[in-house]
């Protein structure tokens, strides 16, 4: 190794260093969180996405605004179709997220989104970043929220995964040294670390499950999630109601499928990384991942998707219409409880609950052997719209 190789990538860390200097003192003059209840009209932004996403958020907004209905007719709320995020645009352009659609992004309050195809190695696409984690960093989109029930299991779980911070934020700003040496970098700040780890305290506090699990590899990594334990630690004493413990991502991803603990877990709070990984994997128990929801918030915007990818091959072998819109209409529940739509959120919770784990009267396969997406979504509908909903549900998961 030469010094201008050590030079180069010392003046490429200096850079990534300013940047996230930069973000930490955004941080610190933080304006504070959104209030809906104000707004004279809510503004949300349907994103289709690209491969099976079109179809499936199709199916949800539909569901949403027959749910919305009175306030969209009244002006208290409009439903904007948001164009352009497909994988040909964004390569088109060699932007994550194109100027124009960023753009049209920042003038809703919330966004439905579907799910984005992410390029990768051999695809044939351009080394472009994730749409996804653009989205998160460009409207701080701090929080990933998840949350995961098997009522037959009495698991009820609520993930909180950092979303900003950790290797995903710099995924795309490694640096190859040399041929035989290539860095990539994580990052964990206070502020960071701090506002998430809060946020899944208020909510073990507020919802009277009073238990949080800190998931970490500290022992190992000891800088990044070294902080980001001892923020937790710290943040805790400010909440002396609420149990909680550390673990570690390697024995956590055993725990959950062990079926004399996981109904102990409630409220799990995690870095970038390890939320991705265990989020899927908590999915997967539930059902599959295309039975959750995954909320990204902060204090100026949210954006609420399915937790799956696009499926193109679904798309290429021409069944995209069977596709299970399923998390996408969980998405649009966590969206309407967000912005204060709180029993249309809960009535469209206990619909899919029926329609997903319980009555089960229409059957998704992904192929013409089961029903498609617009079916399901019927189904959903008038689940909802069911009188009798409340005591189905109550009946069905006792």
């Amino acid at each position: 190794m030469n010094d201008a190789e050590i030079n180069a990538a010392k003046e490429h860390f200096g850079k990534i260093l300013k940047e996230q200097l930069m973000r930490v003192e955004d941080m610190k003059a933080s304006s504070g969180w959104m209030d809906y209840s104000k707004l004279d009209r809510l503004v949300i932004g349907v994103v289709g996405g690209d491969g099976i996403g079109p179809f499936i958020s199709k199916h949800a907004e539909n569901v949403l605004k027959e749910l919305l209905r009175d306030e969209i007719a009244s002006g208290k709320v409009e439903v904007r179709t948001i164009d352009g995020l497909t994988i040909e645009n964004r390569c088109k352009q060699l932007k994550a997220i194109p100027d124009e659609v960023l753009a049209e992004l920042k003038k809703c309050h919330v966004v439905l989104k579907g799910p984005t195809t992410t390029p990768k190695k051999g695809d044939g696409y351009p080394n472009i970043e994730s749409a996804n984690v653009a989205m998160r960093r460009e409207l701080d989109l701090f929080a990933n929220v998840r949350p995961v029930r098997i009522p037959e299991q009495n698991v009820d779980w609520t993930f909180y995964r950092e979303n900003t911070e950790g290797g995903y934020i710099l995924g795309s700003k490694g640096v190859d040294v040399n041929e035989d040496i290539a860095i990539d970098f994580t990052v964990a700040t206070t502020q960071g670390s701090e506002r998430i780890i809060r946020l899944a305290f208020d909510h073990a506090r507020k919802t009277g499950v009073n238990r949080v699990t800190v998931v970490t590899k500290a022992n190992v990594i000891k800088r990044t999630d070294g902080k980001f334990l001892s923020v937790a630690e710290r943040i805790a004493k400010e909440y002396p109601e609420v149990k909680w413990d550390d673990w570690f991502i390697d024995i956590m991803t055993a725990k959950l499928i062990d079926p004399y603990r996981r109904a102990d877990f409630k409220v799990m709070v995690l870095p970038n990384l390890y939320g991705d990984i265990l989020t899927d994997e908590a999915a997967q128990i539930q059902g599959g991942v295309g039975t959750a929801g995954s909320a990204n918030i902060g204090s100026r915007y949210a954006m609420f998707e399915a937790i799956h990818g696009s499926a193109p091959r679904m798309v290429d072998e021409g069944r995209a219409q069977y596709a299970d819109p399923s998390s996408m209409l969980k998405a649009a529940a966590m969206l309407l409880n967000h912005v204060g739509f709180l029993e249309k959120g809960r009535k469209l919770e206990m619909a899919l609950d029926l329609c997903t784990q319980f009555e089960k009267r229409i059957k998704m396969t992904g192929r013409s052997d089961g029903a498609t997406g617009e079916e399901f979504g019927r189904y959903v509908l008038e689940t909802v719209e069911r009188k009798d909903l409340e005591e189905a549900w109550k009946k069905a998961s006792s």
